[in-house]
């Protein structure tokens, strides 16, 4: 009776350690057709457009397919966010927030139903890292003049337009539009007269003091005097 007990508690004991082995998974997840589709939905809500933005967080995603997703490839993506938004902070549930949840979401754990968050932690962290970056990057530039439409410029060319429709979101065609359409090159004359013909969309054919045109060419001539 004592050997039939001792083989049916190792039979107990290894079919319990089987079921623990055969619950264990680690999900890696790729820069598929699946992962980039839900950038590109993301990107659809914030833009109102069927065709992804030039630089993009879709373009920045299709840059790394079948590669396996990483904080770094997250940053990608958070830069391509910014060309849309002109903002550092990402918007939720935008493409940045998309990718985030995918990168946490496809590196847990599950061990016998316990969910083991070490791995979600080192990517979170190494998210953190990439984003104080990103910010002491952008705070070391903020008093420069570049004399091209970085995001510095295009976040005050939006402000200026807003001032002018008194609405949070950019006008289709308007002069963030227009300026976008140039974003990260000098300001040139083309560039100036795009905005302005943006600028016109709105105030019905006038240019104002002040306003998104005006902000462009005051970049550059600060850029020109540094």
């Amino acid at each position: 009776m004592s050997f039939l007990r001792t083989t049916r508690t190792f039979s107990t004991l290894r079919c319990t350690a089987t079921r623990k082995f055969t619950t264990t998974r680690l999900l890696a997840l790729k820069v598929d057709s699946n992962f980039i589709s839900q950038i590109t939905a993301a990107e659809k809500a914030l833009t109102n457009s069927d065709e992804p933005v030039k630089g993009g967080p879709t373009a920045k995603a299709q840059s790394h397919v079948g590669q396996e997703l990483s904080a770094a490839i997250v940053s990608d993506i958070t830069a391509g966010e910014k060309v849309i938004t002109n903002s550092d902070e990402p918007v939720q549930g935008g493409p940045t927030s998309v990718a985030q949840s995918a990168l946490v979401g496809g590196h847990v754990r599950d061990v016998g139903g316990e969910k083991n968050t070490s791995n979600s932690s080192k990517i979170l962290s190494d998210l953190s890292q990439n984003s104080s970056a990103a910010s002491a990057n952008a705070n070391s530039s903020a008093g420069e003049h570049t004399g091209k439409l970085d995001s510095s410029t295009l976040s005050k060319i939006t402000d200026a337009e807003k001032k002018l429709t008194g609405q949070d979101g950019a006008v289709q065609g308007g002069p963030t539009a227009q300026a976008q359409k140039h974003a990260n090159e000098p300001i040139t004359s083309q560039a100036l007269h795009d905005i302005t013909e943006g600028e016109k969309k709105i105030t019905g054919g006038e240019r104002v003091k002040g306003g998104p045109t005006s902000t462009a060419q005051s970049e550059l001539a600060r850029s020109r005097a540094n």
